[in-house]
C-alpha cells in the first residue's frame, strides 16, 4: 500500500506543477476550466490517499477485534485437548468425540503417600534379617466431572468447533497424533476464513505477515504438529488473560 500512496501522492505533485504551468503559460480564456477539472483530479487522488490509509486503520481494528474472538475458541479446544489427554493419554482429532468426553468425562482426584512394608526377598537375601522398604501408594479419593471443572454450567464447548466470526458456517481445522512417540495436537483456521469479507489486498498481506507483535503465518493456531508444544502463534496483547 505504501507504493500506492507514494504513487498518489507523486501524481497530486505533479497535477499541482500543471496548475502552476497553465497560470503562467495558457491562455486566460481556458485556465477557469482546466483549474476546475486539475483541481477535481486533485480532491479525488487526495481522498484516495485518505482512504487508503484509514482503510488498512479499520482493516487492523477490525482483524484484532476477531482475532480476540477466535483466541478464546481456540483456548476452550486447547482446555478440552489437555483434559483428554490427562484421561486417555493422548489428544484426538475428532470434535464429537472431545464433545463427548467433555459431558461425560471425569477426573481421577488422588493422593500419594509414603510407606514401609516388609520386603521378603531382601529378608531371604539377608538369611532372615528383617528388611524393609519404601514405597508410594496412590489413593483414589474422588471422581469430578470434567465438564464442571472446564466450563461449569456453561455449554459453549458444543459449539467450539465453529469459527465465531468471518465466513459463515466455517470450522476449525482440528489435527493429532504423535511426534517421536509424544502426543500433540494442532486446532488452526485459516486467516481469510476469520476476515472474510474484507479487502482481498490486505487480507493477502495480513497472511504474510512476520511480526514480533503481530499474529505470524498464513494461520490463527493453537498447538502445533511439528513440535511439541501447546500455546497458540498469537503475542500477549490479543490475549484476555
Amino acid at each position: 500500500m505504501l507504493t500506492v500512496i507514494l504513487a498518489i501522492v507523486i501524481v497530486v505533485l505533479l497535477t499541482i506543477g500543471i496548475v502552476w504551468v497553465i497560470d503562467k503559460f495558457v491562455p486566460k480564456n481556458f485556465k477557469p476550466i482546466l483549474h476546475i477539472v486539475l483541481w477535481a483530479i486533485i480532491a479525488f487522488l487526495g481522498y484516495q490517499t485518505f482512504m487508503s490509509v484509514y482503510g488498512e486503520i479499520q482493516f487492523n481494528e477490525l482483524k484484532e477485534k476477531r482475532y480476540s474472538v477466535v483466541i478464546e475458541k481456540l483456548k476452550d479446544i486447547r482446555d478440552a485437548e489437555l483434559a483428554y489427554k490427562q484421561v486417555n493419554g493422548k489428544f484426538t482429532d475428532n470434535f464429537d468425540e472431545l464433545v463427548k468426553f467433555i459431558e461425560t468425562g471425569k477426573f481421577t482426584i488422588t493422593q500419594r503417600r509414603d510407606s514401609t512394608v516388609f520386603d521378603a526377598e531382601a529378608t531371604k537375601r539377608f538369611h532372615g534379617v528383617v528388611t524393609t522398604k519404601e514405597i508410594v501408594i496412590v489413593d483414589t479419593l474422588a471422581f469430578v466431572p470434567v465438564k464442571d471443572s472446564l466450563f461449569g454450567a456453561d455449554t459453549r464447548y458444543k459449539t467450539m468447533m465453529n469459527v465465531p466470526v468471518g465466513k459463515p458456517g466455517a470450522k476449525f481445522d482440528l489435527k493429532a497424533g504423535f511426534l517421536d512417540k509424544i502426543p500433540v495436537f494442532e486446532a488452526s483456521v485459516d486467516k481469510a476464513i476469520i476476515l472474510d469479507g474484507e479487502d482481498e489486498n490486505l487480507i493477502a498481506k495480513e497472511k504474510q505477515v512476520v511480526s514480533v507483535d503481530g499474529v505470524n503465518g498464513p494461520t490463527l493456531s493453537v498447538g502445533s504438529m511439528n513440535e511439541v508444544k501447546t500455546n497458540g502463534n498469537w503475542p500477549k496483547n490479543y490475549s484476555k488473560d
